[in-house]
């Protein structure tokens, strides 16, 4: 505004600050118009040149502010602030909001509430363009100094430090944040809903209308609305619709939006599609939510014919129209819709698009067509954490865990930061490989992160260290959990079952019920097998009936082989046998057959192991192993013709028998053995130690179980054919190149044989070593010539 004289003014001093004002509007008027920064550099010149930009501020503003809207770097805008000799706290804070990051000293010598929220927007725009390390060590000390400075109750200060702990993940702090304000404003409130998720942000909602402090606008919906899609919580979605009603909000563009994505996602389609035709001029974001909608339901071909509506009407798809698109939600039988999608995101240019190239991703994995899946990951120049996640997780979930850890082992190489959800895909490629050194070195990396240890890492870590053999350590976590759910009970209790130690698992399964949680199918799954391996026959029997009886549950695939595996190992085959017709029909397959034919071998059983043979030959064919025990079988009770037409049959269909090998880490490296194996650098140390080793355990009473061996060699081709089995040459590695005392620990991707059982029972008497070995089947522990499995697996 001109400044306008002063009644005391000399006529020579009146007319200087005429000319003044006249001259700050030329000045904002030339940079309004300015649309490079070639003509602010013009303008600045002038400026400088007459002296202008040094004594008022007016000027020096404007034109910092306009620099910063054409997108001028940072150090340009840091020096033409220098340049002026007294800055008010209004250029300061016009700085401070134009920076892509925090500059500190800008806040002082006398910092407001604009200030110190418009350092907070600074650090949130750095965190979301990568620099989530720094802006995250910022955080805390500017908020304290907000908080210092009396604005821990400003509702503008509030909800920027509430947006910038959100885009950290660090949504207690942005709660915290919130409850210290006294009075919330709609704006607060609509900043927290954003920040909640699922139920939180519902209970949220529910507060903010209770209270009645603030007035929900159709942001709020907005807001809320898709939180109740994520849990697919239809009722309160509804709720919340009705209230739109009452209050006029519903018919907002945005909130009809929110409300066709909710009933979509909630599986009414019926409902959304009727919403998105009383739409007069349906937008592109409505197009999208439709179409993401139909997708969801694994309504393809709809979701494909809205998608040609929307582009012959002339709207232009982006990327969230074609993240939408891509069916990942059903995937399977669209392979080629697949193949036209990819190549129509290529053409359109949007293959660099995160977003594309992630659905495209995930979609590819999910088909397990990893090299198509890497192909798309690979071909985005800028990995969002999304994408990193979409890679490591299909990687895992596909069964390629070491790519997943080396995949992870390279996005730390890079500095990027993982977040919650990498570490758990991390976590559970560890469990898979076995590789407790990986496992270890993954669980430094939360603490050296500082991740928020949240339910799903928690029980990452415990799946992580009872898979690498470590129940202890595996239970220290669990007791440290305060927020323990259902699935990390199970995980527990099944770990526990899958160590041998039946009874603690049905002590945990009793702590559950007495903690009030409801058990799920797979906590009884996690128990039956728990006693299968334990040998506890009647309290399996107790808890099968219960799981149907008290809890209503209809047994399934995995509960009904458990229950033949339990009585079969206990010897009781005739019952398995007749317990198997009581079974649902949809229960009845290769599982529950496979278990009465190890059980059969077990126990020498030839009869109904051909009778369970024959079915298990009808549903799979091509199944190698059933072929190898069933041959195996017959060989241990000298039955040679037998033996020798089931290889035959084998060998007529081309079947190979997967080959055994066994993992054993040395330090941080990992070793792997095949039977009869001379490819490592160490192999003749090795066989010259386990030929002394033999000696030694002869002495102690071994004597080699030759059974399982080919029947047409030589008794002395037979012990030699089980000596050198992969188990006895990556243990005798492991002696060889580990300190007296340590602990060996292997991992046998086959069930462990019972002449390598009884070798490493001894092993482990004369060496005074603890021994661990996790087979196919389960984890044995020997120590002083005695398997924690009690010889039953």
């Amino acid at each position: 505004m001109e400044p306008m004289p002063s009644p005391g003014l000399p006529p020579p001093a009146a007319a200087l600050l005429a000319d003044v004002g006249a001259l700050r509007r030329s000045y904002a008027r030339l940079i309004a118009l300015s649309s490079t920064l070639r003509h602010l550099d013009q303008i600045l010149a002038v400026c400088l040149a007459s002296g202008h930009y040094t004594l008022d501020p007016a000027p020096a503003t404007s034109l910092l502010l306009r620099y910063a809207a054409l997108r001028a770097p940072p150090r340009q805008l840091l020096r033409l602030f220098r340049a002026v000799p007294s800055p008010d706290r209004f250029i300061r804070n016009a700085l401070l909001r134009s920076l892509p990051c925090l500059c500190p000293d800008l806040l002082f010598p006398c910092p407001d509430s604009f200030s110190f929220a418009f350092a907070a927007t600074s650090l949130n725009t750095s965190s979301s363009r990568g620099g989530i390390a720094s802006s995250s060590a910022s955080a805390r000390p500017l908020h304290g100094l907000a908080v210092a400075a009396g604005y821990a109750g400003d509702t503008f200060v509030a909800s920027a430090f509430t947006k910038l702990y959100s885009t950290l993940s660090r949504g207690d702090d942005a709660r915290k944040v919130f409850d210290a304000v006294p009075s919330p404003d709609t704006v607060l409130w609509n900043t927290l809903l954003a920040v909640l998720s699922g139920s939180e942000a519902m209970e949220a909602f529910v507060r903010m209308v209770g209270t009645g402090s603030a007035q929900p606008d159709s942001s709020t919906l907005s807001s809320v609305l898709p939180a109740a899609a994520e849990v697919a919580d239809v009722t309160m979605g509804r709720c919340v619709h009705a209230f739109g009603e009452k209050c006029g909000l519903a018919q907002d563009e945005h909130v009809v939006t929110a409300l066709i994505s909710l009933y979509a996602k909630c599986g009414d389609v019926e409902c959304a599609r009727h919403l998105f035709d009383r739409m007069v001029a349906p937008d592109l974001v409505a197009y999208n939510a439709l179409i993401s909608g139909y997708s969801v339901n694994g309504m393809v071909g709809s979701s494909v014919e809205l998608f040609k509506d929307l582009v012959t009407l002339g709207l232009r798809p982006t990327s969230s129209t074609l993240v939408a698109l891509i069916p990942v939600h059903s995937p399977f039988g669209h392979e080629q819709l697949t193949r036209c999608l990819h190549a129509h995101v290529v053409k359109s240019g949007f293959d660099a698009n995160a977003p594309v190239s992630t659905a495209l991703t995930t979609l590819y994995c999910r088909l397990n067509d990893m090299e198509s899946a890497r192909k798309a990951f690979d071909a985005m120049p800028e990995k969002t954490m999304e994408a990193w996640n979409a890679m490591i997780s299909g990687y895992a979930q596909n069964g390629l865990t070491e790519k997943a850890v080396a995949l992870f082992q390279k996005m730390q190489a890079l500095n990027v930061p993982p977040n919650q959800l990498t570490i758990s895909s991390t976590l559970s490629a560890c469990a898979q490989l076995g590789a407790l050194s990986l496992g270890k070195w993954v669980h430094k990396i939360i603490s050296k992160e500082n991740l928020e240890l949240n339910v799903y890492v928690m029980t990452a870590l415990i799946d992580m260290y009872v898979k690498c053999g470590s129940i202890a350590e595996a239970r220290r976590i669990f007791d440290r959990m305060d927020n323990k759910n259902v699935v990390s009970w199970n995980v527990m209790i099944s770990g526990y079952g899958l160590h041998g130690q039946g009874a603690e698992a049905l002590k945990l399964y009793k702590d559950m019920l007495d903690a009030n949680l409801l058990p799920t199918s797979s906590t009884f799954l996690s128990v039956l097998y728990a006693c299968s391996h334990g040998g506890l026959v009647e309290e399996g029997r107790t808890a099968f009936r219960s799981m149907t009886t008290d809890y209503g549950f209809t047994p399934g695939i995995e509960h009904c082989t458990c229950m033949v595996d339990l009585l079969g190992r206990a010897g009781r085959l005739k019952e398995a046998y007749e317990l198997i017709p009581e079974f649902p029909k949809s229960a009845i397959g290769p599982g529950v057959w496979g278990a009465l034919l190890a059980a059969c071998m077990v126990h020498k059983v030839a009869d109904l192991a051909k009778l369970a043979s024959e079915k298990l030959f009808e549903l799979e064919p091509e199944n190698t192993g059933y072929y190898v025990l069933l041959s195996n079988l017959y060989t241990s009770k000298k039955q040679y013709s037998e033996a020798a037409g089931v290889r035959q049959e084998a060998k007529s269909k081309k079947l190979v028998k997967t080959p055994g090998c066994t993992l054993i880490e040395i330090g941080d490296k990992p070793h792997v053995f095949m039977a009869g194996d001379r490819v490592h650098p160490q192999s003749d140390a090795i066989y010259s130690y386990l030929e002394k080793l033999t000696t030694k355990m002869i002495e102690a009473g071994y004597r080699p179980d030759t059974e399982a061996a080919l029947y047409d060699v030589e008794e002395e081709e037979k012990e030699h054919m089980v000596k050198v089995h992969s188990e006895k040459l990556a243990i005798a590695f492991g002696l060889l190149n580990t300190e007296p005392g340590t602990e060996i620990r292997i991992i046998k991707n086959l069930r462990v044989c019972l002449d390598c059982h009884n070798a490493t029972k001894i092993i482990s008497k004369v060496t005074q070593r603890l021994i661990v070995v996790r087979d196919a089947s389960r984890f044995h522990h020997f120590r002083d010539g005695v398997c924690s499995c009690g010889d039953y697996w």
